[in-house]
């Protein structure tokens, strides 16, 4: 299981040099803590290996991302020949790009001015990289939420999903969808797809994906409607432009959760709560998930190769919060 705290930069092997080291090192799932407390008892991320070869995603929680109290969650879903090496680069990148753009505006007024100025810096690096890295048919999904003071802000492009984990008032599991899966099966998308001359058609074999294809070839069949690289694509709808929102925490918050479609796939948002709600300790929640999740993929899908899976999981409220039934 994918679980490593890291608080110093990773080795500087050959292949290392690409990812511009800040402070992550190349492990799939890190947690980076700049608190004094122990960063196990406010979150966990976790990431584990598929069977399709390198684990293609990347995520973190940064926790006192910001200010002391902030936290940073983010899930980086790989795809493509060299969608292990985008979605790191992201991974190890892209908080730092952010939190310059964040001490540049107001946060909670100017979040999706900063997230779209971010996410559209992060393509244009990531395309900087064509002579030693082609990400022409390669990207990444990226959904990411920022805990700044009692709001939870979001960006999503792509398929993996961000949720938010409670109680309600008579004390059951609450559970809300805090981004929209963004494919080329929301209408809006594919509409915006076909008018810059972009196919959205479903193969034979599965005919219930549909994937974005360029005007006159059958590729890449790219199987979401937004993404940071795929830049075959991006002359043909699809986007580096994040859909973003802000959340209010409440005193019934618990979690804040993001995951791969690894976790998506075969787990519905009140499945994932359950596991959330029923786990040991804080510090167990996401490698809960990412079990629950591989078991899912074994029992519905016994002949077909598990998708890497990965999840983040922040600890809302730690003191005084409502014990659920459930």
């Amino acid at each position: 299981m994918g679980f490593c705290l890291c608080l110093s930069s990773g080795g500087s092997t050959d292949r290392n040099q690409i990812y511009e080291i800040n402070d992550y090192g190349q492990e799939n799932a890190v947690l980076y803590s700049e608190q004094h407390d122990e960063p196990r008892d406010f979150g966990s991320v976790s990431s584990l290996t598929g069977g399709k070869g390198f684990n293609q995603d990347a995520a973190i929680l940064h926790l006192g991302y910001g200010t002391e109290e902030g936290g940073l969650c983010g899930v980086f879903d790989g795809h493509g020949e060299r969608g292990e090496l985008v979605s790191k680069i992201v991974r190890n990148q892209l908080p730092s790009l952010l939190l310059g753009h964040m001490n540049n505006h107001s946060v909670t007024r100017d979040w999706k001015l900063i997230c779209e100025t971010a996410l559209l810096g992060m393509d244009k690096r990531i395309l900087k990289l064509k002579n030693t890295l082609d990400c022409s048919s390669s990207g990444t999904a990226a959904v990411l939420a920022v805990k700044h003071g009692n709001q939870v802000m979001v960006a999503n492009l792509g398929d993996s999903r961000a949720i938010m984990i409670g109680t309600s008032e008579n004390g059951e599991t609450k559970v809300v969808q805090l981004t929209n899966d963004l494919k080329p099966s929301v209408p809006s998308e594919a509409e915006r797809i076909r008018k810059r001359n972009g196919r959205v058609l479903a193969l034979e074999a599965e005919p219930h994906i549909l994937r974005v294809w360029l005007p006159h070839e059958n590729r890449p069949g790219l199987a979401m409607s937004r993404a940071l690289g795929d830049f075959l694509l991006k002359s043909y709808g699809v986007i580096a432009i994040p859909q973003v929102s802000t959340h209010q925490i409440t005193s019934r918050d618990q979690f804040l959760l993001l995951a791969s479609d690894g976790v998506w796939d075969v787990l519905s948002n009140e499945e994932v709560a359950t596991v959330v709600m029923k786990s040991a300790s804080e510090a167990g929640a996401a490698n809960a998930v990412t079990e629950a999740a591989a078991n899912a993929w074994r029992q519905k899908y016994p002949t077909a190769k598990v998708d890497d899976i990965s999840v983040v999981c922040l600890y809302l409220n730690k003191k005084n919060h409502p014990q659920p039934q459930i």
